[in-house]
C-alpha cells in the first residue's frame, strides 16, 4: 500500500467542488462514495437542480474524459457505443468510437431513450464492455455512468428495466434547495454563465489516482456482525411478512444478491470517506435507502398506503437486530 496515493485529494475535491455548486452538500458526498466504490449513479429530481452542472464539475476535478449524452426516443444504439465509416482512400472501414467511451458518462433523461439503446447501455454498465459491428470492446479502466431523470416527465418516457436498475449502485433523489441557498445560486448565476465550469473547477487528481484509492477501499475492515445486518436487511425486503406482517405484500420482489454486495461495498466506500478504515453499521443504515430503492418492486397496494420504499427499509432498518 505503500505506492498508493494519499487519500487528502478526496478532501480537497469535495472542497472544490462544494465551493462551486451550492447546497448540494449530501449529494457531492454519495457521488464520491460511488466513485470510490465504483458504482454507477441515477440521479432524479426536478429540472433546474444542477445535476448537469455537478457532473461535469466532478469530471473536470478528476481531470476524466467526460460527455453528456441528451437521451431521446429517436436515439440509437450508434449513436452511444458508435459505428462504422467506410474510408474510400483504404477501401476500409474503420470504428469510429460514440460517447460511451469516455470515463464519465452523463446520461441526461435516461428514461427517454427505445429499449435497444438501453440494452447496449446495460451491456456496457454490466461488462465494461460493448458489442459494435460484431466486435466487442472495451471500455476506459474508469468507467462511470451518471444518470438522470426527471420525475414529473411521463410522456415519451420508457420505464428502465429492473435489470438494469439492479446496476445502478445508488438512486440519489434530488429535492429543490432552501431559500437562502436559492439566493445563492441566483447571486452566482448572474456571475457566471450556467452550466460552464470550466476554469471554476481545477483538476485535484486523475483517473489512476482514484482507481488507487478504491484498492485501498479493498482494505476496509468489515466485522462479521455488520456484514450480517447488511445481508439480513437485504434478504428481508424478500421476505417482509416475516419481519413486517402488516405490509406483507407490499413488495413484489425484493432486491437480489447484487443489493447485498452493493451495500456493503458502498459502505466501505463511505467509511473511508469519512476517514475509518472500518465499517460502521450506521454506515449502512445511512446508505441503504441509496441502494435499495431502487431494487424493489412494489405493489399497487403500496401505493394505496402512501408508502414508498424508503418507508418500507426505514420500516425493516427498526425491527431488525442492529449489530
Amino acid at each position: 500500500m505503500k505506492d498508493l496515493p494519499s487519500a487528502a485529494p478526496l478532501a480537497s475535491l469535495r472542497n472544490n467542488l462544494e465551493a462551486v455548486i451550492v447546497g448540494q452538500h449530501s449529494l457531492i458526498e454519495q457521488l464520491l462514495t460511488a466513485l470510490l466504490a465504483g458504482g454507477h449513479v441515477l440521479l432524479e429530481g426536478p429540472p433546474g437542480l444542477a445535476k448537469t452542472t455537478v457532473v461535469h464539475a466532478l469530471a473536470n476535478a478528476l481531470d476524466a474524459s467526460f460527455q453528456r449524452v441528451q437521451f431521446t426516443p429517436d436515439l440509437m444504439p450508434a449513436d452511444l457505443i458508435g459505428s462504422e465509416i467506410y474510408e474510400p482512400e483504404t477501401t476500409r472501414f474503420r470504428f469510429l468510437p460514440g460517447p460511451i467511451f469516455n470515463e464519465i458518462l452523463l446520461a441526461d433523461e435516461i428514461n427517454r431513450a427505445p429499449p435497444k439503446v438501453q440494452s447496449a447501455l446495460l451491456e456496457a454498465m454490466a461488462e465494461h464492455q460493448v458489442t459494435a459491428a460484431g466486435q466487442t470492446r472495451r471500455l476506459p479502466e474508469l468507467f462511470i455512468v451518471l444518470a438522470t431523470q426527471n420525475p414529473l416527465e411521463q410522456s415519451g418516457t420508457y420505464p428502465l428495466p429492473e435489470a438494469q436498475l439492479d446496476r445502478f449502485l445508488f438512486h440519489i433523489l434530488l429535492d429543490y434547495p432552501s431559500l437562502d441557498e436559492e439566493i445563492e445560486i441566483t447571486r452566482r448565476a448572474r456571475q457566471v454563465e450556467e452550466g460552464h465550469v470550466e476554469g471554476l473547477v481545477s483538476a485535484q487528481m486523475s483517473p489512476a489516482d482514484l482507481l488507487a484509492l478504491r484498492k485501498r477501499v479493498d482494505a476496509v475492515f468489515v466485522e462479521e456482525h455488520v456484514e450480517r445486518f447488511a445481508v439480513q436487511l437485504v434478504v428481508a425486503t424478500r421476505d417482509l411478512g416475516h419481519w413486517l406482517p402488516e405490509h406483507a405484500d407490499l413488495i413484489l420482489a425484493g432486491a437480489s444478491p447484487r443489493g447485498s454486495i452493493s451495500l456493503l461495498r458502498a459502505s466501505m466506500a463511505r467509511a473511508f470517506l469519512l476517514g475509518r478504515d472500518y465499517v460502521l453499521p450506521e454506515d449502512i443504515v445511512h446508505l441503504a435507502p441509496l441502494v435499495l430503492r431502487h431494487r424493489l418492486v412494489l405493489d399497487f397496494a403500496a401505493q394505496a398506503d402512501q408508502l414508498s420504499a424508503d418507508d418500507l427499509i426505514h420500516a425493516l432498518i427498526k425491527v431488525l437486530p442492529l449489530p
